[in-house]
């Protein structure tokens, strides 16, 4: 048997007599750029999100870099966020002028530790980013807390955790804003590149709408210095089918995240993902940690199972930040984890036998490793 680590094909497919309905109208009213589709589903995602108002854009990145960019972050700010994340959210601090600032995780959830927030604020510190990893939020109560006492801004990173909660509350509404991406294999997918900001704050919308679209407030008059991001009305057409299917497919996520939880808690060298209890988990990644973990990942290719790593080197360690200072050791957890992170397939039509077979291969792998 072979099983992908992903198969974005079988949605699309599930989906396509819907999806080509929908790209057909975009045509059909020539809506490329922007527009009704655009608009519509920024309507549903933001109801979706329990939020005012959806901000489309062309990319997560953009989400970020606009939110950050509308909140007055630039030269001499500081942002705090995690070095257990995607490029991009230190990336977007650093487009604004801003110095990422980075601070450890918790090292069950692997996401940021509250508790490393307090000492990690200046009077530079102009804003939080907490990063929802995998499709857990972070422990936001407490950050939000801390960040409303020293008057810090809160932007959640929710790029992976489209439908995720807190404690009943939906992963984007509980900061001043939260930026997703839409990239294929998210949880909830373009057929390319999109993003959005979703925020309860009516000035904080109408600024990154303005900085969407060049800086115009209207066409020909640019207000302030902005920058093409605008969402693809084809995007749009497709992000609002997809919608619809969104919760289904983070349901059949969470069984197959509780199948491996249940077949793999006696493999020994196996740390499979904690979850707290207040929140519900989507797995946009399911990732366990194992010692060797290259050795394993070829024991598992060798099988017909794919795998990933998500991610091999903490962004302060990589080379593009260098010139921040930071050292090895400096993030201990983060730094642990991302040794022995190993990403198994998830997606939600991984069909019972293909799980079947993922966790006996694992098993088998670990346990010729442990006997070697």
């Amino acid at each position: 048997m072979v099983v992908p680590f992903s198969d974005i094909r079988l949605q699309n497919e599930s989906l396509q007599t819907e999806i080509r309905a929908a790209i057909d109208a975009v045509i059909e009213q020539s809506c490329f750029a922007g527009g009704p589709f655009v608009e519509a589903f920024e309507d549903e995602f933001a109801a979706y999100c329990q939020c005012r108002h959806a901000i489309g854009v062309g990319t997560g990145t953009e989400a970020l870099w606009l939110t950050l960019l509308a909140m007055g972050v630039g030269p001499g700010d500081e942002v705090i966020t995690v070095p257990s994340t995607f490029m991009a959210t230190a990336e977007a601090i650093t487009y604004c002028g801003a110095r990422p600032v980075f601070i450890d995780i918790d090292e069950s959830t692997y996401n940021m530790d509250p508790e490393g927030l307090e000492n990690a604020v200046t009077a530079r510190t102009k804003a939080v980013i907490p990063v929802h990893l995998f499709g857990q939020m972070a422990e936001m109560d407490p950050i939000m807390e801390i960040a409303h006492r020293h008057g810090l801004r809160v932007v959640e990173d929710a790029a992976q955790a489209h439908g995720a909660e807190y404690d009943g509350r939906k992963a984007g509404s509980i900061g001043d804003a939260a930026c997703f991406s839409f990239y294929p294999g998210k949880n909830l997918g373009a057929f390319g590149e999109a993003g959005a900001v979703v925020t309860n704050n009516d000035a904080l919308r109408d600024k990154i709408r303005i900085l969407r679209d060049h800086g115009q407030v209207r066409k020909y008059h640019h207000a302030l210095v902005g920058w093409n991001c605008r969402m693809d009305g084809i995007q749009a057409a497709v992000l609002q089918i997809k919608l619809r299917h969104l919760d289904g497919g983070n349901r059949r996520r969470r069984a197959i995240a509780a199948y491996y939880d249940q077949q793999l808690s006696g493999v020994p060298g196996i740390i499979t993902p904690a979850r707290q209890s207040w929140n519900e988990h989507v797995y946009h990644i399911y990732a366990i940690r194992v010692a060797e973990r290259d050795e394993v990942i070829r024991g598992l290719a060798g099988k017909g199972v794919g795998s990933g790593i998500h991610y091999p080197i903490p962004v302060h360690l990589q080379g593009a930040y260098r010139n921040l200072g930071y050292e090895r050791g400096a993030f201990p957890r983060a730094e642990k984890c991302a040794t022995e992170f190993l990403s198994l397939p998830m997606f939600p039509e991984l069909t019972p036998a293909q799980a079947n077979y993922v966790v006996q291969m694992l098993a088998e792998t670990i346990c010729a490793g442990v006997l070697a």
